[in-house]
């Protein structure tokens, strides 16, 4: 079954998604016409919401920006969410005004956010070599839209964008290359965290560190609210102890979501 096959199994589900599944996943039967999120609203006669997982305070979910980057700032990982030894990295966040778009090419740039975004933050991890072992790299995104129906957009679109470019250029000197996809919705399997999860893998490469290495992509959305880790391997790294490693980051953000906006006893 080779490489592919390998990866259909750490994911749990069939993989390469068709076009139904993303299509199942997404608010109005498919993508924005312009590939962007909240580019257009849902049909109406789209697939109905599923149930949020967190019954949230209408009066502590953000409104505006200033609100919702600081909603951010507290729930987005901070290295203890990787483990006791992973470290901030060079430049440790990004920049609030950016965000990264997938050309028709398959190579990722930054540009401003969309409309439908209120605010957004990415973090770089590492977890430094250690015997003999090369570093595993991390980056946590959290997004807060101006709407669930935007966030659950973002979802679609990221399935789409794995199936349009199953190889893409991350930057000058990193590329990913066997893409596979697979998605679940609250309740399937043994998801019950979020509304919807998505995992990719694949294959890293990059000019310092080789390859090709494991390549971990996991994201989550619920309510208005998208959380994302993307792992990095290297050279006697396991693709476990990557997922693994980016999912215990993925539940400490949800955990931090559901503390700051679900309501109060």
């Amino acid at each position: 079954m080779g490489h592919a096959g390998d990866l259909r199994r750490r994911l749990g589900l069939p993989v390469l998604v068709p076009l139904l599944l993303l299509t199942a996943c997404s608010p109005g039967g498919g993508t924005p016409a312009d590939g962007r999120p909240g580019a257009s609203s849902p049909a109406a006669s789209g697939p109905a919401p599923t149930p949020s997982v967190l019954d949230a305070d209408p009066a502590r979910l953000p409104a505006d920006r200033e609100s919702a980057l600081a909603l951010v700032r507290q729930v987005i990982a901070t290295p203890d969410s990787f483990g006791p030894d992973a470290v901030k990295r060079t430049p440790y966040e990004s920049d609030p005004a950016t965000w990264p778009v997938l050309g028709a090419d398959c190579v990722w740039r930054q540009a401003k956010p969309p409309d439908s975004v209120l605010a957004t933050l990415t973090r770089s991890f590492e977890l430094p070599a250690a015997g003999g072992k090369g570093p595993l790299r991390f980056s946590a995104v959290v997004t807060v839209h101006r709407t669930r129906d935007d966030a659950r957009w973002e979802m679609a679109e990221s399935l789409e964008e794995t199936m349009r470019c199953p190889a893409q250029q991350l930057r000058r000197d990193e590329r990913i290359s066997s893409m596979l996809a697979g998605v679940l919705l609250s309740g399937e399997a043994t998801q019950h965290s979020s509304e919807d999860a998505l995992t990719e893998l694949g294959e890293f490469h990059s000019t310092e560190l080789g390859g090709p290495h494991p390549y971990d992509w996991q994201q989550a959305q619920t309510l208005q609210f998208t959380v994302a880790v993307t792992g990095k391997g290297a050279k006697g790294r396991t693709a476990d102890e990557l997922s693994t490693l980016s999912a215990q980051a993925l539940a400490a953000m949800l955990t931090r979501l559901e503390s700051a906006v679900e309501k109060r006893s």
